[in-house]
């Protein structure tokens, strides 16, 4: 079992950054590829970012590619999405999760996060 506990999240103007923090309790954590997922109003939950287990790999969401940055800590058990430049239309709410297997699918994941809501204003 692992809980994750999201935050990070809040009002910033375009063209700002934020950093968003998944803080994971068990003892697994390690074990799990941890992903990045939004969902906005009306909209279903896409994928933003995704990292292997080891942090050897990522992937990241064409609409993020080179502005966001996902990392892991695995010895604080906590993963962080960095978002740098940041859209109007990165206007969401937030959740990390985790899988025992690599995936992109929100279906993929076992465990989620409650959300964090970020805002980008114009």
């Amino acid at each position: 079992q692992v809980q994750l506990v999201e935050s990070g999240g809040g009002l910033v103007q375009a063209g700002g950054s934020l950093r968003l923090s998944c803080a994971a309790s068990g003892r697994t954590f390690s074990s799990y590829a941890m992903g990045w997922f939004r969902q906005a109003p009306g909209k279903g939950r896409e994928i933003v970012a995704g990292i292997t287990y080891s942090g050897g790999s990522t992937y990241y969401a064409d609409s993020v590619k080179g502005r966001f940055t996902i990392s892991r800590d695995n010895a604080k058990k906590t993963g962080y999405l960095q978002m740098n430049s940041l859209k109007p239309e990165d206007t969401a709410v937030y959740y990390c999760a985790v899988s025992p297997s690599w995936g992109t699918e929100p279906n993929s994941y076992d465990y989620w996060g409650q959300g964090t809501q970020v805002t980008v204003s114009s």
